[in-house]
Formats: C-alpha cells, structure tokens, sequence
C-alpha cells in the first residue's frame, strides 16, 4: 500500500508543473553517444510522448554525431572537429544527409509513434536558413572556416507551428539551405536554440552526455544546478565552459535573451531525466536561467 500511495504523491508533485506547462512550447534536442543505446533512445521518446499525452506542445531536434563518426569510418574518411563543431567536406555532408534526414529521423518518428503519440519528420533545410559558419581565433586572429558548415540566420516556422496545432510532434534534423542553395550542416545546439528562439518556446531543453555543467570535468558532485547569464563570461575564461558545451551555453544565453524563460542541461543516459527535469521540484540537471 506504501508503494500505490508513494506513486499517487508522485502524481501530485508533477500535477503544478503540468499545469503550469499545459499548451507551452519545448525544444528538446537531443543528440550525443545516448543515441547510440535503443533503450536510452526509447525511454527518451517515450518521454516525450508524455509530454505531449499532458498537454505540452514538444519540438524535437536531434543529432547524430556518433552515427555518422561511425559511418565516415566505413567509408575511410576521419571526423575532424574545431572548437566542438565538425569540419565537414562534401564527402562528409553526403553522409551527414544520409544518416540524419534517411536513416535516424524516420526511426525516431516511428519510435514516437509506436508510444502513441503523432509524429512527422521535418528535414532542416527545408524550414532553416543558413550562412557559411566563419569565425575569428581569438587566440591567434586567424579565420576559422568548417566546409560545408552553416550558421542559423533564418528560419520558417510556421509549419511546425501547424504541426503542433494538429497535435503533432515535429522532429527536426540539424540541416540547412544557404543562399547558394548548398546544403549545410548545422551543429544541432545552435539549430535547437534558434527554433526555440523563434518559437518563443516557454523552455528549450539540452539532452547531453553529462549531468550538467560540471565545475570539475568528471566529476558529477560539482554539478551546478543553477547558471546565470551574469555567471557565464567568468566560468569560460576559467575553461569551465569548454569544448562541445559552449554551443549549448551560447544557445542557451542566445534564447534566454530572445525571450525563451528558461534552458536546461540534462543527462540523457539517466532514465527519464526529461520528466525529473520537468515534473519535480528538485529537478536533475542544469538550469540556465537570466
């Protein structure tokens, strides 16, 4: 009888946070070696499916990296990354596409759909709009290029829009279209940011391969729970913020800014870390927050 009662106050704790969330938009990107395990695939989308059975409206925008790490091995070709975004050829975006608008997004709408909850497929170039990604080293005032590697510049909303008032669950693909009409690669942080920033999104959700920003890499005791927009120049300077986590934080800051309320990083590797996040009060990961 504990456990039947100890499962009602869960129910409990969550009703506020459903109510609170009913008709909101939610970005969830969701990417990373967790895309590697069924099982871990499975309990996410059936998270998400959730959502959507409670009344949220969730956007779901994913990666591929180590599928397509995997695939570019096959094929002889070596992945290359500058500052956490992959170099990408057009050897390498042929399979970019392949993996990404092919092979994993009609699996996770099939996947979402055999929990229920209406899903359709949405390939990225076909909504974003992008420009060729050049950046400056600061360190040594040289320009950066990445191939075939493009920046959100714009972005046609409106048919996820019409999905979501259809009561169905877009899944997007990280793919843009730039005014060469090249198809590029987009890392997905920066895609996910820049729907739910355009979406107005109430929260855009990062599914990672850690805990959280870590204060101490590897070390999931020095999680920090809570980030401020004030507290993030410092915490990159300190190299806190590094690697394949600042086009999350830059995402996440850029969509705080453009009205998002709040962003959370989040391990996809616990079991249901998306509702932990969402329906409890302690919640499990990072929040960002203005």
């Amino acid at each position: 009888m504990k456990q039947i009662i100890a499962k009602a106050e869960v129910l409990i704790e969550a009703l506020p946070h459903i109510q609170r969330f009913r008709g909101e938009i939610v970005v969830v990107k969701f990417g990373g070696s967790a895309m590697e395990e069924r099982a871990c695939v499975e309990r996410v989308l059936q998270d998400v499916a959730f959502m959507e059975c409670v009344g949220l409206r969730p956007v779901v925008v994913h990666g591929g990296g180590k599928a397509i790490n995997a695939r570019m091995k096959d094929a002889g070709l070596k992945p290359h990354f500058v500052q956490g975004l992959r170099v990408t050829d057009e050897a390498s975006m042929r399979i970019v596409e392949q993996v990404l608008n092919q092979e994993l997004n009609p699996d996770l709408v099939t996947t979402l759909e055999g929990f229920g909850c209406k899903a359709r497929g949405i390939h990225g170039e076909d909504i974003l709009q992008v420009a060729k990604l050049k950046r400056q080293d600061e360190a040594t005032g040289q320009w950066l290029e990445w191939g075939y590697v493009g920046t959100v510049v714009g972005a046609d909303v409106e048919p996820i829009k019409a999905y979501l008032q259809a009561g169905i669950t877009p899944v997007i693909t990280p793919l843009g279209r730039g005014p060469d009409h090249q198809l590029y690669n987009i890392n997905a942080d920066e895609a996910a940011a820049a729907l739910a920033e355009r979406l107005q999104a109430r929260k855009l959700v990062f599914l990672s391969d850690v805990p959280g920003l870590l204060a101490k890499l590897d070390d999931p005791a020095s999680l920090i729970s809570t980030l401020r927009l004030s507290e993030v120049e410092d915490l990159i300077a300190r190299g806190v913020i590094s690697g394949g986590m600042l086009p999350k934080i830059s995402g996440a800051l850029k969509a705080l800014r453009a009205g998002v309320r709040k962003t959370h990083i989040i391990d996809a590797a616990l079991p249901h870390s998306l509702l932990l996040e969402l329906f409890t009060n302690q919640g499990v990961g990072t929040e960002i927050v203005p």
